[in-house]
């Protein structure tokens, strides 16, 4: 038997009693994080006239807060997990709530630029800790299910921030976008003070300033990089050299945590086929979806003619079908019956059938990409819940910020991939078929440089096959990706039912490391009760058996 204290330090998941309505009240909060992301881009009139925005102003409102956010969720990750997830909850609404009623009072560009970029920092802080929450008070049972209604928050947010946004500025100012966001902040930091109860990692490991830096600055200046890339080309001096430097650091950022005895990131995580098969199919959802909404909205205008509103309306049957199928628990009913590999490859090839069918059906019409948004929305909507599970679960209970983080740093890295593989592919396939209007800055540009509507036809008739033959690339990465992502999962499952491998943090830790560990924690829950620990780390009169401590990392050495 444990002591009680022992107890009290097992990480474990427990079901919590008011567990669907903490789940609620956080959704509530990450629904708000979510829809700042777009949310913006509907007033960009407004801002232009009434704050004298330059274009380059309106760049920066935008992108400080997907930059600031992005950059920082391994930190708030790591930071929610060494602090408590429950004091950082309560810090990144305040942040957040703070940012915002500055953001809708802002007299200048200058600040609401930086109002944004500390509604980022509280972003970061939420996006983290309410997954980490909910991995925290779900058990085994139904955390699958919870995570897929998480997860239906993104897209909602995703889709609902331009209309939103709409509604809003047809009866207010600009301002108010913002200040929307205060009714919710109060009521998630009641909430959140009086339900959700707190978790921190017990081992007081120290922290890892080093690490926060460098994972901070290595991040930001690749998502810096991904962002610029559009306007200033990929090839230019200020993406590549942006682009080098991130990487560089993070290069820098890996070396130190595996020096360290208590990093922020454990790199050994990624000796864990099961982790590394959940981070490949995390990647390759964002890659895909990221990518083909970027091309969707440029094929919806430019090709089939819809203004920028009908276009953003026009691609809501994916977020509706994420939201519909996650709302009924689709996905997490099937991951218990098909197991999450074979539900991950489903969902993967769901989401490349539907990224085929808009390349070869959507091409002349909408009805062919109205089918094939659905079937994509199917597909992440099996997917993603169960993938987001399956890193969750892939590292230990006390990590889970950090997990977090390491699943909303996956979703960025992978949006911008898309957008950048994608977008590339789209532009050496028009380059090719009519070279003459390769130096147009646009594709409107191209169209009003064209002489005469026979050349204007070829110039749209090649930029629609170089948008079919990028989605087709999309679909092939998509569906290799998911195959790859459900046969390492398959293998690390075969290797955990023979019993070669416990939790996956222990994947790379020395056994004398693991037995250090143990011995701390039992110490520690024996003075918690005041009695004097035994020399072998127990307490006294007590024995530890094998597979005893649930919270461990792994299995006792």
């Amino acid at each position: 038997m444990t002591s009680p204290a022992a107890q009290r330090h097992d990480p474990a998941p427990q079901a919590h009693p008011q567990r669907w309505l903490i789940l609620g009240v956080i959704c509530l909060a990450q629904l708000t994080v979510l829809l700042d992301n777009t949310v913006l881009n509907v007033a960009i009139p407004s801002l232009t006239t009434e704050l004298d925005a330059s274009t380059a102003d309106v760049q920066w409102m935008i992108n400080a807060y997907s930059l600031v956010q992005s950059g920082l969720l391994l930190t708030a990750g790591s930071s929610a997990d060494r602090y408590g997830r429950k004091k950082m909850l309560v810090v990144g609404l305040a942040l957040f709530g703070i940012g915002s009623l500055t953001a809708g009072l802002a007299q200048s560009s200058g600040q609401l630029i930086a109002a944004r970029a500390g509604m980022g920092v509280g972003g970061a802080l939420l996006i983290t800790t309410t997954l980490a929450v909910v991995v925290q008070i779900f058990d085994d049972t139904e955390r699958v299910r919870a995570i897929g209604l998480w997860s239906t928050v993104n897209s909602l947010g995703f889709a609902a921030g331009p209309l939103v946004g709409g509604v809003v500025l047809d009866h207010f100012w600009w301002g108010a976008i913002f200040l929307i966001n205060i009714p919710v902040v109060l009521v998630g930091l009641v909430a959140v003070v009086r339900l959700v109860p707190e978790f921190k990692n017990p081992r007081g490991e120290r922290p890892d300033l080093l690490g926060a830096v460098l994972s901070t600055i290595g991040m930001t200046a690749v998502v810096f990089a991904i962002i610029s890339g559009p306007e200033h080309g990929w090839a230019s001096g200020r993406v590549l050299l942006t682009a080098f430097a991130g990487v560089a650091v993070l290069v820098g950022f890996v070396l130190w945590e595996l020096r360290i005895p208590h990093p922020m990131l454990d790199m050994h995580f990624f000796r864990n086929q099961k982790f590394i098969g959940a981070v490949a199919g995390a990647i390759l959802v964002a890659f895909g979806m990221g990518g083909s909404l970027f091309l969707l909205t440029q094929h919806l205008q430019f090709v089939l003619g819809y203004g920028p509103l009908e276009a953003g309306l026009r691609t809501a049957p994916l977020a509706l079908t994420v939201v519909a199928l996650n709302l009924t628990g689709l996905g997490a009913r099937l991951v218990p019956r098909m197991g999450t590999p074979a539900t991950i490859a489903a969902g993967m090839s769901c989401l490349a059938a539907g990224l085929a069918a808009i390349a070869v059906l959507g091409r002349d019409g909408y009805g062919g990409m109205f089918l094939g948004l659905v079937v994509m929305g199917a597909g992440i909507a099996l997917a993603m819940p169960a993938m987001a599970n399956a890193i969750m679960s892939a590292i230990p209970p006390e990590k889970a910020g950090v997990g977090a983080g390491v699943n909303g740093t996956l979703a960025e890295f992978g949006t911008g991939l898309g957008v950048a593989v994608l977008g590339a592919v789209l532009n050496s396939r028009f380059a090719a078929l009519v070279p003459a209007a390769v130096g147009a800055a646009s594709l409107p540009a191209a169209l009003a440089a064209a002489e005469g509507p026979g050349e204007r036809g070829r110039i749209k008739d090649a930029f629609a096959s170089g948008l079919e033959t990028s989605q087709l690339v999309g679909a092939v990465a998509v569906l290799a990706g998911g195959l790859l992502a459900a046969l390492l999962l398959r293998r690390a499952e075969r290797v955990e039912a023979e019993g070669g491998a416990g939790r996956p943090a222990a994947a790379g830790t020395p056994p004398g490391a693991e037995r250090a560990d143990e011995a701390a924690s039992a110490r520690d829950a024996a003075a918690a009760d005041g009695v004097e620990s035994a020399p072998d780390g127990k307490a006294a009169g007590q024995v530890e058996t094998t597979g005893e401590r649930a919270g461990s990392s792994g299995p006792a050495a």
